[in-house]
């Protein structure tokens, strides 16, 4: 009886443990954007999941307090012009492509303005590496994210 017991903890462990990997093989899940230019965090964004499309939604941002809390994206030109910027979709259109996700675009909220963009794991998957650029991925500029546990 203890074999079975010792074999059905075994088991258990790996399976929480391939559970673990999965989730880290995958963007999915909440991430803390950290900008390139000053190295503190900007916003937590939570990307999820469609028929095998990413897609990627602005949770929170990390303003300060002198600062509108929930300001409107009054630079984007398309249909998100003058939207609240939490909740905004700024990722989209991700497809997985090997060991990286590409063929998406990526908003910047800020100049409100829309690059491609591609997405690569690093770090057994507690960082993002997310580049949006013009024309081809060398003319553009990367950030790191960082895994909300």
């Amino acid at each position: 009886m203890r074999h079975f017991t010792k074999a059905g903890l075994a088991a258990t462990l790996f399976a929480l443990s391939a559970a673990a990997l999965a989730q880290n093989a995958s963007p999915v899940g909440t991430w803390k954007t950290i900008d390139d230019e000053t190295g503190k965090p900007k916003a937590l964004v939570r990307i999820t999941e469609d028929a095998g499309i990413l897609t990627g939604k602005i949770e929170k941002l990390f303003r300060p307090a002198d600062q509108d809390q929930n300001p409107k994206c009054v630079k984007c030109s398309d249909t998100r012009k003058d939207q609240p910027i939490i909740g905004m979709t700024i990722l989209s259109g991700l497809k997985k492509d090997g060991n990286e996700w590409s063929g998406g675009e990526i908003l910047d909220p800020a100049a409100g303005k829309t690059y491609k963009s591609k997405a690569a794991l690093k770090d057994n998957g507690a960082k993002l590496e997310v580049r949006g650029y013009i024309g081809a991925p060398m003319f553009g500029r990367s950030q790191t994210w960082v895994r909300e546990q």
